[in-house]
């Protein structure tokens, strides 16, 4: 009486468990998202740094580094 249809047992398309492996395209985009917010972390502590500098220069200005906005 109880039957288990094999074409639906191991489907559970984009809702998938909590234990099943990501995909690529998942990692990649953790890993996109986490460099982008270490840089925002660190512009935004460069900042705060440099807040009540009286010369108001940065030391790093001009070293052509990214600040991450595209």
């Amino acid at each position: 009486m109880n039957e288990v249809n094999p074409d639906t047992f191991h489907d559970h398309g984009p809702h998938q468990h909590a234990h099943a492996a990501p995909t690529t395209q998942q990692i990649r985009t953790v890993g996109q998202r986490r460099r982008e917010a270490e840089e925002k972390l660190e512009h935004h502590l460069e900042e705060a740094r440099h807040k009540g500098d009286p010369s108001g220069e940065h030391p790093d200005a001009g070293d052509g580094a990214s600040d991450g906005e595209e």
